[in-house]
């Protein structure tokens, strides 16, 4: 499991013409679900996104988590994100889970990030073509892989 995570002043996503998605101050998670992802690459990428220190104290320093802060949550599935760019130009997703295996974990994500968080977590729409629009606060950007825990 693979997620990209931002601090953002605010961010969106847009279906269409209809918002699925929309949070102010917050973090926008980018969700990448592989084929050998399982029960615990949820539990632990989620408790790890909320425990993230990556919010400003007063004097400036990343000291503060999700929770401390009240911000926001907003997830979007991106199977892009297991991108193989090893040969040629065109990237190879052979890594990535297939659909109807990765819509079952991408909900399972869902509702074991509110669980741990404790409060609503807002999403845009599995498999669905949309547009993120975002301020990334800082910028501040964090890549985290369950498979390469470092």
């Amino acid at each position: 499991m693979r997620v990209v995570i931002q601090r953002v002043s605010e961010a969106m996503v847009t279906i269409g013409t209809e918002i699925s998605g929309q949070i102010g101050p917050g973090l926008l998670v980018f969700l990448g679900i592989g084929e050998s992802d399982t029960e615990q690459d949820i539990e632990w990428v989620c408790s790890k996104i909320i425990q993230l220190r990556i919010f400003n104290d007063d004097q400036g320093i990343m000291n503060h988590s999700i929770v401390t802060t009240g911000g926001d949550i907003l997830v979007v599935s991106q199977f892009t994100l297991h991108a193989s760019t090893k040969k040629g130009n065109r990237p190879s997703y052979l890594r990535a889970a297939k659909p109807e295996i990765a819509n079952a974990i991408y909900d399972k994500f869902i509702q074991q990030l509110e669980k741990v968080f404790g409060k609503k977590v807002y999403t845009g729409k599995f498999g669905a073509m949309m547009k993120i629009s975002l301020v990334n606060d800082g910028p501040v950007t964090i890549l985290i892989d369950t498979q390469n825990k470092e």
